[in-house]
């Protein structure tokens, strides 16, 4: 039997399954699984068109978005943009 390798890029198809997908990951993950969150919602748009629209090169974002990576937070929020998010405050229910 052939497995393939789950790629979570492949099921970012919409902006709504982006925001949820993403909105999950920065409640209840690490730094680490937001920065390949983002990583992966980039790769699922395409990493050209990120680039273009950040001004950043391919091969800078793909490091800023790897694992172990700790981008800069105007790198972050740049990549966030081109995707079409936005960070949001909400207060924590005590």
């Amino acid at each position: 039997m052939n497995t393939t390798k789950f790629d979570i890029a492949d099921y970012l198809d919409s902006k709504d399954m982006i925001a949820a997908y993403l909105n999950t990951v920065l409640e209840e993950g690490t730094n680490e699984y937001v920065i390949n969150a983002i990583g992966y919602v980039a790769k699922s748009i395409g990493m050209t068109k990120i680039a273009e629209e950040t001004g950043l090169s391919r091969p800078s974002l793909y490091k800023a978005l790897s694992d172990g990576a700790k981008p800069q937070f105007a790198t972050i929020m740049k990549v966030l943009r081109a995707i079409g998010g936005q960070i949001n405050i909400n207060p924590i229910a005590s």
